[in-house]
C-alpha cells in the first residue's frame, strides 16, 4: 500500500461494511429518508444517535494503518502488529496498542522489541449519501455537523491520556516513540498543547495521513511550530520521517528535583568521558 487516506478508502469502508451491516447501522436517516454519513449543516429535522458504526470504523482504520505501516517497515525486517499486548508498559488485554512496530509479529510482546507505538484516531471524514445503493460524496467535514478524527476533543484527550499512562508505566517505555495517527487536522486550540507534549517527550507527534481532507483546499495546517502536528502528503514523506524516528535513539525522562539535586546529577554525569556515557549516567541518576 502506497496511498494515504482519501475518498476511495472511505468508499471501501462503506462497501465492505455493508456486507454484514444494514444501511441503518452505517448511516443516519433524515426526515426525508436520505441515508447520510453525517447530519449536513443546516439540517434541523429529527436526529438519532448512531453508535453502531464506531466499532466498525475503528477496526477498519486500525487494520488500514497496520497495512500502511507494514509497507513502510517491510524492507527493514520489521513488523506492524495490530492489537499488541505488553503488560510491562500498560498495554493490556483491556487496552492494547492499536498498532506497534516491532522486531516480532506476535500479539504478546516484550518491551525491548517494540520500536514504536501508534495510536489510531481516525473516522469517516467526508459526508456520504447512499443513493440507490450507490455512494455519493456530498461534502467535506466543513459541510457536516460532525467532528471527525483528531478534530474531536474526546479523541485528543483519550490519546493523550493513554500515552501518558504508557510513559509512566515503566522505565522500559522510555525509549519507545509514541505517535497519534489521524486522518484530519488538529483543531487550532490544541496547537500549543501538542507542541508542548512533543517538546516534553511524551508524544512524538500527532500525524495526519490525509493529504487533502478539504475539497476546496481550505485551511489545513501542514506543521505546527514545534512539529507536534504534521500532515503527510505522500507515502515517501511518511516513510522518510518514520525511518528517521526509528533510527534515532531517544530517551524520555521526567523528574521533579531541587535545583541543588539537579546540579549534583549534572556534575556527576559530566565526569564521564563520552557524550553517550554522560547521558547514560544522567538518566540513571535522575530516575533514582
Amino acid at each position: 500500500m502506497e496511498k494515504l487516506w482519501n475518498k476511495e478508502v472511505e468508499q471501501r469502508f462503506f462497501n465492505e461494511a455493508q456486507e454484514f451491516a444494514t444501511p441503518e447501522q452505517l448511516f443516519y436517516v433524515t426526515d426525508s429518508g436520505k441515508h447520510v454519513a453525517y447530519w449536513p449543516k443546516g439540517y434541523d429535522g429529527t436526529k438519532s444517535t448512531l453508535q453502531s458504526r464506531n466499532a466498525l470504523i475503528g477496526n477498519f482504520t486500525e487494520k488500514w494503518t497496520t497495512d500502511l505501516i507494514q509497507g513502510v517497515v517491510k524492507d527493514k525486517g520489521l513488523f506492524a502488529v495490530q492489537g499488541a499486548i505488553c503488560n510491562e508498559i500498560a498495554l493490556s488485554n483491556q487496552s492494547p496498542a492499536d498498532v506497534i512496530i516491532s522486531r516480532g509479529k506476535n500479539i504478546n510482546q516484550n518491551p525491548e522489541d517494540i520500536l514504536a507505538i501508534i495510536e489510531v484516531k481516525m473516522s469517516v471524514v467526508w459526508n456520504w449519501e447512499l443513493q440507490k445503493n450507490k455512494l455519493v460524496c456530498i461534502g467535506d467535514y466543513k459541510t457536516h455537523q460532525g467532528n471527525p478524527g483528531l478534530l474531536r476533543s474526546d479523541s485528543m484527550l483519550k490519546a493523550i491520556g493513554k500515552s501518558i499512562n504508557i510513559r509512566v508505566s515503566s522505565f522500559k517505555a522510555s525509549k519507545i516513540p509514541i505517535i497519534i495517527m489521524g486522518n484530519t487536522p488538529v483543531t487550532n486550540s490544541y496547537y500549543s498543547k501538542v507542541d508542548h507534549l512533543k517538546v516534553a517527550g511524551i508524544i512524538q507527534g500527532f500525524w495526519s495521513v490525509n493529504p487533502k481532507p478539504l475539497d476546496n483546499n481550505g485551511e489545513n495546517i501542514k506543521k505546527t511550530e514545534k512539529q507536534g502536528v504534521h500532515r503527510f502528503d505522500s507515502f515517501n514523506e511518511l516513510k522518510n520521517t518514520l525511518t528517521n524516528l526509528l533510527t534515532e535513539e531517544r530517551n524520555y525522562f521526567s523528574s521533579m528535583k531541587s535545583t541543588k539535586e539537579l546540579g549534583q546529577i549534572i556534575e556527576k554525569a559530566n565526569k564521564e568521558q563520552t557524550y553517550e556515557k554522560k547521558a547514560e549516567v544522567f538518566f540513571k541518576l535522575i530516575n533514582e
